[in-house]
């Protein structure tokens, strides 16, 4: 897939207010500091579309992005150990779920983890969720230029040594650095072909 064009559109506090429901919709989330704005920015080849920052928990909103004009990327809050109040955690929580929920365009999850610290609760539970509720999701670890191809390898088996625990099968996998653009053609790919199920189901 080549991206010809990317914009953002709007941000929204309340699924309710997002763009209207008639094209696929892609939400990429993951702990705060994991990474996702540059992710964002190197799918799209936009330096500046997502906005990065060396403060964790920087996207407090949902942002829309569309994407050749038929397909959005959703930027959502992160979560883990973003310095916001319980009261403001409870809120991107409420926010969050219930757009993964409610959104009927939504067509997967990308959870971003990073791949250079073991499995941390806070992505396992929310991946468990994910499962619960049925959402569509792919594990899609960042920042892999920070590691030796053998570090990858043991972090990436212990990984799925631990999702095997709960889980009889693992989703898809992806393998990313916003840096060299590793995954960026399997990210896009993927995509491009998950895109026509869309017409399929509505």
């Amino acid at each position: 897939m080549t991206i010809n064009q990317a914009e953002f559109v709007v941000s929204n506090s309340d699924y309710k207010m997002c763009p209207e429901l008639n094209q696929p919709e892609y939400a990429f989330i993951g702990r705060s500091n994991v990474g996702k704005s540059s992710l964002i920015n190197m799918l799209t080849g936009r330096n500046n579309l997502a906005k990065t920052s060396g403060t964790p928990g920087k996207t407090q909103l949902i942002n829309h992005f569309k994407i050749n004009d038929s397909w959005y990327i959703v930027d959502l809050p992160g979560y883990g150990y973003a310095k916001v109040s319980k009261r403001d955690r409870r809120k991107f929580k409420g926010m969050i779920y219930h757009f993964l929920e409610q959104r009927l365009d939504l067509m997967c999850v990308f959870v971003l983890l990073d791949s250079r610290i073991p499995p941390q609760n806070s992505d396992l539970e929310f991946m468990n969720w994910l499962g619960e509720k049925g959402i569509p999701f792919v594990m899609c670890f960042t920042k892999i230029e920070n590691l030796k191809a053998y570090e990858l390898d043991e972090n990436l088996a212990a990984y799925k040594a631990k999702m095997l625990e709960t889980w009889e099968d693992l989703p898809q996998i992806f393998l990313t650095s916003s840096r060299s653009k590793a995954g960026r053609e399997d990210i896009l790919d993927f995509i491009e072909q998950t895109n026509p199920m869309y017409d399929e189901d509505h």
